[in-house]
């Protein structure tokens, strides 16, 4: 099979360097030719037990008029679109597109723009950071939900077997807009504060009066968007997150410490946006995301 990859980032190389140890044709789509005169030939993946160059190729965007058959997406929720429209002349009309986006906003509207495509998002866990450009480091076993965001009730595709060979560890998950709301919950409880308070996660154990007061307006969110929700279900998933990534620093206090864009909007912005469609009163949410913002652009 032939997998194009938009966004060379820690995901991108490391599914990249998986599905090419599988003997799959991998391309790398490159955003400028100055990262595409970069590129060594070869991304490096390291483990805790092994270090491995596997040979791949890379490419621009314009710069080949092979089909698209399987269009992995990669980068940030802000460039997805953007990203997706410039290759979509070569996109196969029964091509596969799979969306690895932080938050929401940018996987609806791309169902939008490409209703003929089959649109898988995947919600990972996987841990993965770059080291210096093309070298990723596989910083820990996760859990990749799969799951079709249009053309629904289809079976699962049949490559996900072939991920699992690759260690892509995975679980087709026909309610998958549950999972992406849940993640949605949980990045908003943990991301903004993270960035208000320049702390690793594990220190918002500081401000638990905090986490603790958005989880009632979070939960009132995911209700409305109708995902299934125990009593106190919420709760224990943030704070276990929390405890389970205390050491880590969060996506989007790296992106702010590399001065880099944030996907705040796509974050505390769309839950905001979706509380006011909706009428819902989430004042502390409000409130944290006018924070973030009014931080951000200090």
């Amino acid at each position: 099979m032939h997998w194009h990859i938009l966004g060379a980032g820690s995901l991108g190389c490391l599914w990249a360097a998986r599905l090419a140890q599988v003997k799959q044709s991998v391309h790398l789509i490159l955003r400028s030719a100055e990262r595409l005169q970069a590129f060594p030939g070869q991304v490096q993946l390291t483990t805790q037990h092994t270090c491995q160059s596997l040979a791949l190729t890379a490419e621009l965007a314009d710069t080949s008029q092979t089909p698209i058959t399987h269009l992995i997406v990669a980068c940030k929720a802000y460039d997805a679109l953007t990203a997706i429209d410039s290759i979509a002349p070569r996109l196969a009309e029964n091509a596969c597109i799979i969306l690895l986006q932080n938050g929401l906003g940018s996987q609806q509207a791309i169902i939008q723009r490409y209703p003929k495509q089959r649109i898988i998002a995947a919600s990972t866990t996987d841990g993965a950071y770059l080291t210096t450009p093309f070298q990723v480091t596989w910083a820990g076993q996760g859990l990749t939900q799969l799951g079709d965001l249009n053309h629904l009730g289809q079976a699962a595709p049949h490559w996900l077997e072939l991920w699992q060979t690759a260690g892509i560890d995975n679980q087709w998950n026909p309610q998958i807009w549950h999972a992406l709301w849940l993640k949605l919950a949980v990045n908003c409880a943990i991301n903004p504060l993270t960035v208000l308070h320049q702390c690793r996660n594990g220190e918002l154990r500081q401000q638990a009066s905090q986490v603790n007061a958005l989880i009632p307006e979070l939960t009132l969110l995911l209700k409305q968007a109708e995902v299934p929700l125990q009593p106190n279900q919420l709760h224990q998933l943030i704070w276990q997150v929390i405890e389970q990534t205390a050491n880590n620093t969060s996506s989007m206090l790296q992106d702010v410490q590399q001065q880099r864009p944030t996907e705040a909007v796509f974050i505390t912005g769309f839950a905001c946006h979706y509380a006011r469609s909706q009428q819902l009163a989430v004042p502390h949410l409000n409130a944290l995301h006018h924070a973030l913002i009014e931080q951000l652009t200090y």
